[in-house]
């Protein structure tokens, strides 16, 4: 496990974590924009 640590460091998962998640309320929020427009 210290192996795998050591390759990706903590602060490099939070960064990937966040950005899925900021990625996804993007992605949700076009999706949401297209959806009304489209009524």
């Amino acid at each position: 496990m210290s192996n795998l640590e050591e390759k990706f460091p903590r602060a490099l998962w939070v960064r990937l974590v966040i950005y899925t998640v900021v990625g996804h309320f993007f992605a949700g929020f076009i999706w949401l924009l297209f959806t009304v427009g489209a009524k």
